[in-house]
């Protein structure tokens, strides 16, 4: 494990020997799931537990729970009694942080408790509340960094050395040296970047990782051809990418990107494994009358997805430790759906695709992948 505060020489002997130890298993033809001659590398990722099943991140090399931690808080609302919705990039208004950051407290703390152990950051107020709740426990979870408005979104921001000081502000601000992963957010149509854009991301990418600012690389996208380029363009800089994979996503055939991924090496978190939600019919309340029901829909969600092994984690956002629960519950099950289950997901799926708000529309590009 990483001290709260690791030296610059540590970080960099730390990464090395996670370089060498992903070298070697990707040798024997990009291994995710543990096996006997990785089991003490296994063991001593971050909150191990037994009863947790532990992927290889790519190229990383690091161990990560078959079930990550998704930043957002969607719903959040229905468990901290909010009088509407919270947007789910902001920490909410003032009156209600006290209740917001306990019910983050509360989920992180039962994350690390089960061997939960990576949060993926994709909002502007994330780093600064997640960082907050670990504040103490650092070495408890791998974090995978963003924040939107300091990366490529903004056209301003689309030069090497921008993004690099904007990057070094965000760890400043939330009072770390470096971050295990900086994986930096894109336009969510990436082939819309120019080629310019392209090569001051690799190159920001490049630099943070030398200057010892984050462990390792890589970038997250909605443009599935845009991430295959990238992957193939600049193999040794995107290490592991976020993309959208849902219980309606259906590898194609033949020339799938995944194939790609499989090849070289490349992590992929899953993000919207539930489809905004659109898969449920309740709406995220603890006492309402389809928990039950949309429990078991999420769980046999988590684990057809688990059953594609180019998919290292989905990323799911919890609203409370119950759904942790619920998604450790998701990894002990068996992986295989039995008929009736698929049959049952496959009924909540398309009720997905008919209830996808407006603007996630474009989840349905990530039909075949």
């Amino acid at each position: 494990m990483v001290r709260e505060r690791v030296s610059r020489r540590d970080f960099v002997k730390d990464t090395a020997t996670t370089a060498a130890t992903a070298a070697g298993l990707a040798m024997t033809g990009g291994i995710q799931s543990a096996r006997a001659d990785a089991a003490t590398e296994v063991e001593k990722t971050r909150s191990f537990n037994p009863g947790m099943e532990y992927r290889r991140l790519g190229q990383t090399g690091l161990w990560v729970s078959a079930v990550c931690l998704g930043g957002h808080w969607k719903r959040i609302d229905k468990v901290i009694a909010a009088d509407g919705p919270l947007n789910p990039y902001l920490a909410p208004r003032e009156e209600l942080m006290g209740p917001f950051m306990t019910n983050r407290h509360e989920v992180v703390s039962r994350c690390i408790e089960v061997g939960i152990n990576l949060i993926d950051l994709a909002g502007d107020s994330e780093p600064d509340v997640y960082y907050r709740v670990l504040q103490g426990r650092r070495d408890a979870m791998y974090m995978a960094y963003s924040h939107p408005r300091s990366e490529l979104r903004p056209p301003e921001n689309r030069r090497a050395d921008k993004l690099l000081e904007l990057f070094k502000q965000g760890l400043k601000r939330v009072g770390v040296e470096y971050a295990d992963i900086w994986r930096l957010m894109a336009l969510e149509r990436g082939g819309r970047h120019s080629q310019e854009d392209v090569e001051e991301m690799i190159t920001a990418l490049e630099k943070a990782r030398e200057q010892g600012l984050c462990r390792f690389t890589g970038i997250s996208t909605h443009d599935r051809r845009w991430a295959q380029m990238l992957m193939e363009t600049y193999p040794e800089v995107i290490q592991m990418i976020c993309i959208p994979y849902t219980s309606n996503t259906k590898v194609l055939p033949e020339d799938s990107m995944l194939d790609t991924a499989v090849k070289l090496d490349v992590g992929i978190l899953g993000i919207k494994p539930f489809a905004s939600n659109s898969l449920f019919q309740g709406d995220g309340s603890p006492d309402g009358p389809h928990v039950e029901a949309d429990n078991r829909i999420a769980r046999m969600a988590i684990r057809y997805i688990l059953n594609n092994p180019a998919i290292t984690a989905p990323i799911p956002g919890l609203i409370s430790p119950a759904q942790v629960d619920n998604m450790t519950l998701a990894i002990q099950e068996r992986r295989q759906l039995d008929l009736a289950e698929r049959a049952e997901l496959d009924r909540a799926s398309k009720r997905a695709w008919a209830n996808l708000p407006q603007q996630y529309q474009w989840l349905k590009d990530w039909e075949y992948v």
